[in-house]
């Protein structure tokens, strides 16, 4: 798939994305959005595909939305009676709906900083890795705006304390208080140890059962707020719990555990390597050209958008 906002590519059995304009720092336009939306729909109907990895070009996640965009958002006419200004803004929210709804595992994969909506696409990964010095923010209120879509996948990822004293303040966070915050599960000390992280996470995903995963990301995403606390709703869940497992145990099950007794690999395993990552993400850890060395040092703006 070939896009101007992104690379993308499909090996190993997972999806590839690099958000791909460095000149914005991966800024959220309103075509890397579309975009986004594309390669997101694709993966959600192929039931191959074992993981989908988010990643930034450049040493740069994102920086949120663009805000060179909202002056022309204001000025533009109301189409249907529809306000542009929220039906763009709710169009970032079914993104970020989509992705949490994948049915294979989400990693997100954090260099630079992500702020604002960047932030809000880490947080509806399964497994967010960052680098020690890599920055995270809900920096909206700061514009007098708010982190409107990405707030109940903030909330969802980081529990409304945090949520709240991340977006009443704008305080920005480093990788290693964002791991104590749980917003991200684990840290590398530099872009290419991150790729090594990179690597052993996703080899881990690919030791286990790609349909036994698919699975048992269904099940924790059966909405219980309110219900498993009560007998009726809990019973449910466990009598869905009890269908998925018979159905592992019948296809995926009977060859992970025949390569248990036979002290072998199952044969869904597979290994990734560094250099693998790197490839597949287009990236180059050679000495910072002076457009990566301003993106990833200079003062970060706190950018927020209407897609958020």
């Amino acid at each position: 798939m070939t896009f101007a906002n992104l690379l993308v590519h499909r090996e190993h059995g997972m999806v590839w994305v690099t958000l791909h304009h460095p000149a914005t720092r991966n800024a959220l336009s309103p075509d890397m959005v579309a975009e986004l939306s594309q390669t997101i729909a694709q993966a959600a109907q192929d039931s191959t595909v074992r993981a989908f990895v988010l990643r930034g070009s450049a040493g740069f996640f994102c920086a949120g939305g663009n805000v060179g965009n909202f002056q022309s958002r204001l000025q533009a006419s109301a189409q249907d009676g529809e306000d542009p200004v929220v039906s763009r803004n709710r169009a970032f929210g079914h993104v970020l709906q989509a992705l949490t709804a994948l049915p294979m595992p989400v990693l997100a994969v954090v260099e630079g900083a992500a702020m604002g909506g960047g932030m809000g696409l880490a947080c509806c990964a399964d497994i967010v890795l960052a680098t020690n010095d890599a920055r995270f923010a809900l920096s909206e209120t700061g514009l007098g705006l708010i982190p409107a879509q990405i707030a109940p996948f903030v909330q969802a990822r980081v529990g409304r304390r945090v949520a709240l004293r991340l977006g009443l303040s704008g305080e920005r966070v480093n990788g290693t208080l964002a791991q104590q915050l749980g917003l991200v599960d684990a840290l590398a000390a530099d872009s290419t140890a991150l790729d090594a992280l990179q690597a052993q996470w996703l080899n881990r995903i690919l030791a286990c059962g790609p349909q036994a995963n698919r699975s048992l990301k269904a099940l924790l995403s059966r909405d219980v707020a309110g219900g498993a606390s009560v007998d009726h709703g809990l019973s449910a869940w466990l009598d869905d719990a009890a269908l998925r497992f018979a159905q592992c145990m019948r296809s995926e099950g009977a060859e992970g555990i025949a390569a248990f007794r036979e002290r072998r690999a199952p044969a869904w395993a597979q290994t990734l390597h560094a250099a693998d990552v790197a490839r597949l993400h287009g990236l180059s850890h050679e000495p910072q050209s002076d457009l990566h060395h301003a993106l990833h040092h200079a003062p970060q703006p706190g950018p927020a958008s209407a897609p958020k």
